[in-house]
């Protein structure tokens, strides 16, 4: 039923418009002062052509001259094509109404200038309003066409942050993978199993708008293991889901980023001081998530560099899919960085 209306509104509307006004046009004609029985031979006459009239006249300028006006954007060229028409046209109405009511209403005014005056008023306002509905289903149309493009604009940006990750993620992965296979460890094959498994994930999964926030926490999760793999048992590293999450949709790898970036600033085989703590609580359609690592020592223009494109793709992804629905806070201290986005889910 909705997609009827959508496909048919502008003949909705003019249709709706022509009842409303045959109504009150019907009403007006039948009403009898005296309280006698109505004249039906003269309302029917007179209504059928009074409305043939109207709307002939009304769409002569919606579909004739009213684009012409658009088109030229002139309004004095507009003015004399039309006046002259429409005078014409007004005028044959007012003999043509004196002829059917003839014998019905009194000659003396029918021939005066108050019912001459107020059939052409009448005609010219229902000229006027029905082209002005033409100006306002052009302003809609105009409107709908700017917001699919803007959605499409959109879209094609969210496909491009998207696409930004996946590299950055399989460069990681491999480095991860190489260490593995260089140094034989029995681990490589079940790191090789989980990348395919995380590959599924990025191809097919995150190409949709929302995903299950379950599948988006499972790929985080085997993103650790492939990192617990790499760093051993000596990282102390607590990954804990709280809250149901079941029935629950998110923008797929927007949480991703932090995670990668604790990993890859915050621990190091080298450093028996390195640890990351990550939290995703859900209540209702609320999700927080705070991600929190040490530091290690690097080049600061180095981090920088590298993590701050990072962190802005994922700030514009949350922008174009989280509009005025998320707050992010990034903490930075001597011995620690944290990140806690709160998420509104609906």
């Amino acid at each position: 039923m909705e997609s009827f209306i959508q496909r048919h509104k502008k003949s909705l509307l003019h249709i709706a418009f022509w009842c409303v006004y045959a109504s009150f046009f019907f009403y007006q004609i039948s009403f009898n002062k005296g309280g006698g029985e109505p004249d039906w031979a003269r309302i029917s006459k007179d209504f059928t052509f009074h409305m043939i009239a109207m709307i002939g006249i009304s769409y002569l300028n919606y579909f004739f001259f009213l684009p012409r006006l658009l088109r030229s954007r002139n309004f004095g060229r507009y003015i004399l094509e039309f006046l002259p028409v429409f005078c014409v046209l007004a005028y044959l109405v007012v003999v043509g109404k004196r002829f059917i009511l003839a014998d019905y209403i009194p000659t003396h005014w029918l021939y005066s200038t108050r019912f001459t005056v107020n059939v052409i008023l009448g005609a010219l306002f229902l000229a006027v309003f029905v082209g002005l509905l033409k100006f306002v289903e052009d302003w809609f149309e105009l409107e709908a066409r700017k917001k699919e493009l803007e959605n499409k604009s959109l879209s094609s940006e969210l496909r491009f942050l998207k696409a930004q990750i996946n590299p950055h993620f399989l460069f990681n992965t491999l480095n991860n993978l190489y260490y593995l296979a260089y140094t034989k460890s029995p681990n490589t094959t079940e790191v090789i199993s989980k990348l395919s498994q995380m590959m599924r994930y990025m191809l097919d999964d995150s190409n949709h708008s929302r995903v299950s926030l379950s599948k988006e926490i499972e790929y985080m999760q085997n993103y650790v293991s492939l990192e617990q793999l790499r760093l051993g048992e000596h990282v102390p590293i607590r990954f804990e889901v709280q809250g149901d999450i079941s029935g629950v949709t998110i923008a797929p790898l927007v949480l991703i980023t932090f995670l990668e970036n604790a990993f890859k600033h915050g621990v190091s085989n080298s450093s028996s001081d390195s640890w990351i703590d990550v939290l995703i609580q859900v209540k209702g359609k609320m999700c927080n998530y705070r991600v929190a690592n040490s530091k290690i020592p690097e080049s600061g223009k180095t981090v920088k560099k590298k993590s701050g494109i990072g962190l802005q793709n994922v700030k514009r992804r949350l922008e174009l899919s989280y509009p005025d629905k998320y707050q992010l806070k990034v903490e930075s201290l001597e011995d620690r960085y944290s990140v806690e986005l709160k998420l509104n889910l609906e």
